[in-house]
């Protein structure tokens, strides 16, 4: 039987403090809030007691930041797609910030494994100087195991609306796609990493969201096949590819921090469930 899930979490500031709260329906839970950081930042791990997605499933995941908060949500492992016998599995997040809210959206890779049918949505609207990081990392398949995506397929969206839309449907069966040197280029792990703000960027900010990246990837194993770019004055975006997911995930961690850092004048802090 298929499972529907549903899960609303709202950020608020109550007395200088970055509140979580949260309702569910069926299996998502939001575990305890964490200030490894501080007050003002409240870390949460998404947890899917299912640990994967089959055919039919569907996961509905809304977020809201109100004003001035400061949300931090990552997961303790990676979402999984696995086989269908012909519906697809649909994972929605919506992200809601509102004027000055900020909101890291950090959750591990994604693994697609052959002859799922996924889909994969999040859509982000952002109120005038609301800020966020968000990033989505997606394995074809498990070549540690041998496991070669060879059925299937998957739809990814990433939408800023109005501004930016990323969208795209990848099948198993396309070789040319996967394999061709202006495609995937045989590899088999892609990631995106996005800086994102509800008010167009000033050229400075912008300028220094792009060049503090591409220091870092110009010095990293992954150069050949990774850039960042500017598609719009609100709007930053990191690509990535590479064969498997832990020298993806290095690169965007270190990314991610290089922007806390530059952008936001915040100091480098990890999700405490990312070392265990």
């Amino acid at each position: 039987m298929p499972w529907h899930a549903q899960l609303a979490l709202d950020y608020s500031v109550e007395s200088g403090r970055t509140v979580a709260r949260h309702t569910h329906n069926g299996p998502l839970r939001i575990l305890q809030s964490l200030y490894p950081e501080g007050d003002s930042i409240c870390h949460n791990v998404l947890v899917h007691p299912p640990g994967g997605l089959v055919g039919g499933d569907t996961l509905d995941i809304r977020v809201h930041a109100m004003g001035h908060s400061h949300g931090l949500i990552t997961t303790p492992g990676a979402t999984r797609f696995y086989r269908s016998d012909g519906l697809a599995a649909v994972q929605r997040t919506h992200i809601q910030l509102d004027a000055q809210a900020r909101l890291e959206w950090l959750p591990l890779e994604t693994i697609c494994y052959s002859a799922c049918i996924a889909e994969n949505h999040l859509t982000l609207k952002l109120a005038a100087d609301a800020e966020l990081m968000a990033w989505d990392i997606t394995a074809f398949g498990l070549p540690h195991a041998n496991q070669p995506f060879v059925l299937g397929s998957v739809q990814q969206h990433i939408e800023l609306p109005g501004v930016w839309l990323d969208r795209g449907k990848i099948c198993a069966s396309d070789t040319r796609l996967f394999d061709s040197p202006v495609g995937l280029g045989g590899l088999r792990c892609m990631a995106t990493l996005i800086f994102a703000s509800g008010t167009p960027l000033t050229r400075g900010r912008r300028q220094l969201a792009l060049d503090s990246v591409r220091a870092v990837i110009a010095q990293h194993a992954l150069a050949p096949t990774a850039g960042a770019t500017s598609p719009d004055a609100q709007v930053v975006v990191v690509r990535v590819l590479a064969p498997v997911v832990e020298p993806v995930m290095n690169l965007l961690r270190e990314l991610r921090n290089i922007w806390r850092e530059q952008l936001w004048d915040i100091a480098r802090c990890n999700p405490r469930i990312w070392s265990m």
